[in-house]
């Protein structure tokens, strides 16, 4: 196992949220971190404390992205016109994996990113294996045909744990969408507050 994918067993304990609103989430039983010291009172954040937390946050919610294509994105949305906490949301919004997910094709980040690792995705007909490209509006996404009858898409497009935002476009019998337009930080239905404007002031220290 990955040491990025067994840390998602963790990171809701240790950011004290349920980062993807799931029942299963092991902060449902136990709200106090992990490990022996998970217990002790927690001291009140500082400044630099609550900016990596937020930072930690929504690294975390998109699969816990490693630091350095995470920065990537930041210098990216720096770069862009307009708000770049905005643009920033927008960039990982448009990650593939991330579109997988928003679909209701796969019950986790973590799940949909090995999804497209595998090839079960195209995009406007041609199969894309790589989780962090971006998709543009308009762009046509689709499960492969031989992938379409996979228990673990099924179990996803049926859960009732999510719905699907209005920026994408889905038909779960046809196992494919449409990404219509990017968000807005309000249009995305995050379970736990994002503050990516923390984020921005973190690297821009």
């Amino acid at each position: 196992m990955t040491k990025r994918a067994e840390s998602k067993y963790k990171i809701n304990r240790r950011l004290g949220v349920n980062l993807w609103g799931r029942a299963k989430s092991p902060i449902a039983k136990r709200e106090y971190g992990p490990g022996q010291h998970g217990q002790r009172r927690k001291q009140k954040p500082t400044d630099f404390g609550v900016q990596l937390m937020a930072k930690q946050k929504l690294k975390g919610y998109y699969g816990n992205i490693g630091e350095k294509q995470f920065r990537k994105y930041y210098e990216e949305a720096v770069r862009r016109k307009g708000d770049t906490s905005e643009n920033l949301i927008e960039l990982l919004e448009r990650r593939l994996d991330a579109v997988i997910y928003r679909m209701k094709l796969a019950v986790t980040p973590f799940a949909a990113r090995q999804f497209v690792n595998h090839g079960h995705i195209t995009v406007n007909g041609k199969r894309v294996n790589i989780p962090s490209y971006l998709v543009k509006d308009g762009d046509q996404i689709e499960v492969k045909e031989k992938s379409k009858q996979l228990v673990a898409v099924l179990d996803a497009a049926q859960s009732g744990e999510r719905d699907v935002p209005e920026y994408i476009e889905v038909d779960h019998r046809a196992m494919r969408g449409k990404f219509l337009r990017a968000p807005k930080l309000s249009d995305v239905p995050y379970p736990v507050q994002m503050e990516p404007n923390l984020v921005v002031e973190f690297y821009s220290r």
